[in-house]
């Protein structure tokens, strides 16, 4: 017998492409803002073939969304992510962590089956 308080039902997973953590939120913010552009950017995040691992994370500021990208947003920070890399980042989170260890952006990737020492590359 259950009760309406047991953690027995578990949250869905999320479907987005990849959420972005307020750190991280924060931080893309902040790189945007620095930024001279005239232009609004957005945070794009592709996957590429290549890496020790067979794939590569791909992370830059772009003005243009095509018509089939993924785009959601975080705060002030807009994310867009192509329709063939949303499938391979879906569930993913983008986290920045700062700190003796090294500061940066880390991708956790429920996707992949395999990654690699410098985590930039998956399978």
């Amino acid at each position: 017998m259950s009760d309406a308080t047991s953690t027995e039902v578990l949250a869905q997973p999320s479907t987005d492409p990849i959420t972005l953590t307020a750190a991280a939120t924060a931080k893309v913010a902040e790189l945007i803002a620095g930024e001279a552009a005239d232009e609004v950017l957005a945070l794009r995040v592709a996957v590429k073939s290549g890496g020790c691992s067979g794939f590569n994370y791909d992370m830059y500021f772009d003005s243009e969304v095509a018509g089939d990208d993924v785009v959601r947003e975080f705060g002030d920070v807009r994310v867009v992510v192509d329709a063939e890399s949303a499938g391979l980042l879906t569930g993913s989170t983008l986290d920045f962590t700062d700190g003796l260890s090294g500061a940066g952006f880390h991708i956790t990737n429920p996707n992949a089956s395999r990654t690699c020492g410098c985590g930039n590359s998956f399978s």
